[in-house]
């Protein structure tokens, strides 16, 4: 088994720009902490870190020997406010799911919107809000993280292939259907060969009636996975009502 992707630590980045001109010129440095993680022997992933010490926003990608000559490692730093920062985080996160599983809902509003106080776009903090608004049925509260979401490709990512099913179905559940549809039409931009979103998306076409577009895509469902025997079960159901 690959050990990769392996986390390197945090690193520092120094950068220098001139400004002013003639007599007055100066040259400005500016140091930037990221994140790093190893993504195999030759390449190494860099995202920045935000003002509470945790990783956010764009990732980018560099080649390992690129990356070993411009970044400085700083594992003092990385010890002392990532560490503690990204284990409160977690915490965060954990309470606001627990409490979720329990059916309490305000508490678990509460974790995790304590958890985007640290990093506003969390895929998992802002994955747990949603679904508390979604069983809230708090609609406009609903649309800012949906907004969030829809945004942030990593939340359409392997790594969360599961909790972006599970929501796109509440959403569908909770009579989101416009919303389920938008959503999983969004992870197949990104996850353009997964049977499951496929097979999901035609149950919330099925449930507004759209027997036709629900058979289709259950056939890419089936096409791209021929051994999906739900989803040709799905297909016979809906073939039987379309003939009576």
């Amino acid at each position: 088994m690959s050990d990769y992707p392996s986390v390197l630590g945090v690193f520092s980045l120094r950068k220098s720009d001139e400004v002013g001109t003639g007599a007055t010129q100066a040259r400005h440095a500016q140091l930037t902490y990221w994140y790093a993680r190893q993504l195999d022997q030759t390449a190494v992933e860099v995202q920045p870190l935000n003002v509470y010490h945790v990783p956010s926003g764009i990732r980018k990608q560099a080649g390992l020997n690129d990356f070993l000559r411009s970044y400085t490692p700083e594992p003092r730093y990385y010890e002392a406010n990532t560490v503690p920062a990204l284990r409160s985080l977690t915490s965060k996160i954990e309470q606001g799911e627990k409490f979720f599983s329990m059916g309490l809902l305000d508490d678990a509003e509460k974790a995790f919107l304590k958890a985007l106080m640290i990093d506003e776009v969390s895929v998992p903090a802002n994955y747990g809000l949603g679904d508390v608004y979604t069983e809230q049925k708090e609609y406009l509260k609903l649309r800012k993280v949906l907004n969030v979401l829809m945004g942030l490709d990593d939340a359409f990512s392997l790594e969360y292939r599961q909790k972006l099913n599970t929501f796109g179905i509440n959403l569908r559940k909770q009579g989101y259907l416009e919303e389920s549809i938008a959503f999983f039409n969004k992870a197949l931009e990104i996850q353009k060969n997964d049977e499951n979103i496929y097979f999901n998306l035609a149950r919330v076409h099925f449930d507004k009636g759209e027997i036709d577009k629900c058979i289709g895509i259950l056939n890419i469902a089936t096409t791209l996975n021929p051994e999906f025997i739900e989803a040709r079960k799905f297909i016979t159901y809906c073939e039987r009502m379309t003939v009576q």
